[in-house]
């Protein structure tokens, strides 16, 4: 039942009873889908679900969608509902909010899940404790087999990840994890500690995101536990919320890149687009600017010999073309951990022989060209020559551009490309400009 008029169908023409026997057929994004499709109140469908499903609904929903989901219910059933959520989605709905609306949820809230959200809020939104979820089972280790299966049947149905078992000591310190499959082939009064896996890969709780996701790719692992400077384990990362991650710092680099908000959408204000882009054309005038001026320097030299002014949009062109092309494998490098200290020279290395090959093979083919075209051998040197220094200058700028950008603080997805081009572009004429003014005897 995965298209939307089936769903829909379903729910306005099924008795309460019939839909609790079947909604778990139904996921809940495909659920979602038909939602918006609706076009009548959705409070038609919303009120014919059981509690638990429409909590599954908020945690699946985009933040900005999981308040107007919230809206369409009476505030005695909004308090019922927040509690099915998982903190983790809670805390993203809280923090999506202003202080009012976030007020007005948790005064829905028992005292202590309110605190307890109010501790999640309080890390940074970008960090492990901004992502962890507080439901996870986490068992003594002087536990038996037996105990823990009395305990998992007790706690396993408010934990994200039952089939993951954290084993602790006394003082909640994290000391290994055992798999469901250990406790069901060892015998009773096995002990816990005799049959956990103390090898265990967790992160600090003020780790960066980006950071907790390379984890994940590196070890493959669906969950991961969050631990404080103490050891203590504070909650769990899954890997559902790695994946949200990664989508969203692939927009925030895309569109940055671009000199575009993240937060911009299509369907967006005339005033919000406009707010979003306009800084970053206003920083590329500047830019524009700073060529312009270059070029102006050698107006006599561009008056005498009118060719220069058609091949000097090739040589900056292809200057900005290849440093775009280092720049976007350094930004990767650094987004993936690939690019660290140790391997950074090993890198130019190779990143300035593939610029002096491909300025070497680009600097013969234009310096044939502009023999061609202008048909003096002095012209074709001085394209060829400029073309070979620039491509040199544009791998090595989009190789230290963003690395310095990043030990700097500055995200390199969101200004390397303007400061990049803007070297090859000024460079490139200065090259070009400067090597006809040379040999302008030549030339003439």
């Amino acid at each position: 039942m995965t298209y939307p008029n089936k769903i829909l169908d379903f729910i306005l023409n099924s008795s309460y009873e019939t839909i609790l026997d079947q909604i778990d057929d139904i996921h809940p994004v495909d659920f979602l889908e038909a939602l918006y499709e609706f076009e009548n109140d959705p409070i038609q469908i919303l009120e014919k679900l059981p509690d638990d499903y429409i909590g599954l609904l908020l945690d699946y929903a985009e933040d900005d969608e999981k308040f107007t989901l919230l809206s369409h219910f009476t505030e005695t059933r909004k308090g019922q509902l927040i509690s099915e959520m998982s903190s983790d989605e809670l805390v993203d709905l809280l923090g999506a909010l202003d202080e009012d609306d976030q007020n007005s949820i948790l005064t829905k809230m028992n005292l202590e899940d309110a605190n307890e959200v109010k501790e999640l809020l309080a890390y940074d939104p970008e960090t492990a404790g901004g992502i962890m979820a507080t439901e996870f089972i986490a068992i003594k280790e002087t536990f038996t087999v037996n105990e823990t299966i009395e305990f998992l049947r007790s706690m396993a149905p408010t934990s994200d990840t039952p089939y993951y078992i954290y084993v602790t000591d006394e003082a909640e310190i994290l000391k290994g994890v055992v798999p469901l499959r250990e406790i069901i082939i060892s015998e009773p009064i096995t002990l816990i500690k005799d049959i956990m896996i103390e090898n265990i890969i967790s992160v600090p709780v003020d780790m960066d995101q980006e950071e907790v996701a390379l984890v994940f790719d590196k070890y493959g692992f669906m969950v991961v536990p969050v631990v404080d400077q103490y050891g203590i384990i504070l909650g769990i990362v899954t890997v559902d919320d790695v994946m949200e991650i990664m989508k969203d710092e692939h927009t925030e680099d895309m569109f940055r890149l671009a000199g575009l908000d993240e937060e911009e959408k299509i369907t967006g204000s005339v005033r919000g687009a406009i707010k979003s882009r306009l800084p970053w054309l206003l920083v590329n005038l500047v830019t524009a600017i700073l060529a312009a001026a270059t070029v102006s320097l050698f107006e006599n030299t561009i008056a005498q010999i009118v060719a220069l002014a058609t091949f000097m949009p090739i040589v900056a062109g292809m200057g900005g073309n290849a440093g775009t092309q280092t720049l976007t494998m350094i930004i990767r490098g650094i987004a993936l951990g690939e690019l660290n200290y140790e391997n950074q020279k090993e890198i130019l290395r190779k990143e300035v022989l593939i610029g002096l090959i491909n300025g070497l093979v680009l600097g013969i083919i234009v310096a044939l060209l502009g023999y061609i075209w202008v048909g003096t051998a002095a012209f074709g040197f001085v394209i060829g020559l400029a073309m070979f220094l620039n491509l040199i200058v544009a791998t090595i700028s989009g190789f230290y551009v963003p690395v310095i950008l990043k030990k700097v603080g500055i995200d390199p997805a969101l200004a390397s490309a303007v400061f990049v081009t803007t070297v090859t572009d000024v460079l490139g004429f200065f090259f070009f400009l400067g090597l006809a003014t040379i040999m302008i005897k030549l030339l003439i």
